[in-house]
């Protein structure tokens, strides 16, 4: 009789944090089903850590802090990478994949940098190269996009994919509170880092963004395509404004094929926060969820919902990409490959069509409204809607007042020179917010 462990797939996990205690966990708990699933025995050779220690609730014969060592062991057929950041994981992903190890990632940061790069060494390695839990944690994204998908020409994907963000966004909503309390309050439930700034000013979001601009356009999109801005100037006054436009706001990524004038295709990929109408499916994700909704020509609309972060969340992505790349071993087969034949041109964010809320106080006297007007129909930017109303002191003496601007479809750049030009204007004090408008084309 065969020894099993001599038809087993051998698996380095690079990482023991909450995602990749996790996966550990899950393998060693779940042993009999996997195997039955993929048709060989799962069996973890070893575990990578940045410092091997006691405690670690696995057996500690099993850690070692030289990556390099264990990704090159004969026995390892695949390494599961959920350590990140973008180094030293990027390095010990291309020497996996170079010697043959089929790889399962999890680095959002490192896929959104160097995809294309780890692409060719899988390619030439012949080798499996996944990464469903670098989006969205255990919601199903990339693998529709890749392969449910592959027949259609996918149009547009917009979502909530950053959880952090949308709970504090979500708090501001229901509660009224402003950004610096919801942003404390997600800290202490454990939702928002010690630094923040990689959820907050978009970073994440836009990693991810490029991602599934990537797989969606057939186009290689880094995170420095991706336009960004944070939404940690979104206030308390905003969402009251929102509300009595029938809005919310969401911290959005949005990956879009667009057409020009001359009939040329190109890829916009742009993260930054927006006015969603109630009505849309996206204004109702809450909490530290995320939804992503798919667009595409045969399809039509899909929308992809659930937890979007979380060790045993995102650990069920891996596992996912660990069984499709165990069963490629087993069967002698392979998964998708990168997609890049489009090579379609990257917009500049100048000139993406969308709607906007321009929140600015005024001077409370005869002509103001006119005025501001005017600067919007210089440069074709349409009104949809205005809404004015005076303002008053501590003391209750009146001291101006507020105009909120809601525009049909304009350009960035034409909004951009409206906003520089109000600004400029006597009786424009200050501009509080501009927005955009998205899940509507009025």
């Amino acid at each position: 009789m065969s020894d099993p462990q001599d038809s087993a797939i051998g698996v380095a996990v690079l990482g023991l944090g909450n995602v990749g205690s996790q996966v550990v966990r899950i393998i060693e708990e779940s042993a009999a089903d996997l195997e039955a699933r993929i048709g060989a025995p799962l069996v973890v050779r070893g575990i990578g850590v940045r410092r091997v220690g006691d405690d670690r609730g696995v057996a500690p014969d099993l850690l070692t802090d030289d990556i390099e060592k264990l990704v090159s062991r004969d026995d390892v057929d695949i390494v599961v990478e959920v350590m990140g950041p973008v180094e030293p994981a990027r390095k010990a992903i291309l020497a996996a994949l170079e010697q043959g190890k089929s790889v399962v990632t999890a680095n959002k940061a490192l896929m959104a940098v160097s995809a294309g790069e780890l692409a060719q060494a899988a390619e030439s390695a012949h080798v499996d190269l996944y990464f469903e839990a670098a989006v969205a944690g255990a919601i199903p994204v990339i693998r529709p996009l890749t392969q449910s998908l592959a027949g259609d020409t996918v149009l547009r994907v917009a979502g909530i994919v950053n959880g952090t963000t949308n709970y504090i966004l979500s708090e501001m909503d229901s509660t009224g509170a402003d950004y610096t309390s919801a942003l404390a309050d997600a800290g202490a439930l454990g939702y928002a880092e010690a630094d923040p700034t990689a959820d907050v000013e978009g970073y994440d979001a836009a990693a991810k963004a490029a991602i599934l601009a990537s797989i969606a356009f057939h186009t290689r999109v880094t995170a420095d395509d991706v336009y960004r801005e944070g939404m940690t100037k979104v206030s308390a006054a905003d969402f009251a404004s929102a509300r009595a436009l029938g809005c919310t706001i969401k911290l959005l990524a949005i990956c879009e094929r667009l057409i020009d004038d001359e009939g040329r295709e190109r890829v916009s990929a742009r993260v930054y926060p927006a006015l969603v109408p109630l009505e849309h499916p996206l204004a109702s994700v809450n909490g530290a969820f995320n939804a992503v909704v798919v667009e595409a020509e045969a399809a039509g609309r899909l929308m992809f919902y659930g937890q979007g972060a979380g060790g045993a969340p995102t650990a069920s992505a891996v596992l996912g990409d660990l069984v499709m790349a165990a069963r490629n071993r087993v069967q002698g087969g392979r998964g998708p490959r990168e997609s890049k034949y489009a090579k379609l041109p990257i917009a500049p964010i100048g000139f993406i069509p969308t709607r906007y809320y321009v929140n600015m106080n005024v001077a409370d006297r005869p002509g103001v409204l006119s005025a501001v007007a005017a600067q919007f129909s210089k440069r074709e930017v349409s009104i949809a809607e205005v809404r004015q109303e005076g303002m008053v002191d501590e003391e209750g003496q009146r001291c101006g007042a507020r105009i909120v601007v809601v525009t049909h479809q304009a350009t960035d750049a034409a909004l951009s020179e409206t906003v520089a030009a109000l600004a400029d204007l006597d009786v424009v004090q200050n501009i509080n917010s501009v927005l955009r408008l998205e899940g509507t084309t009025e």
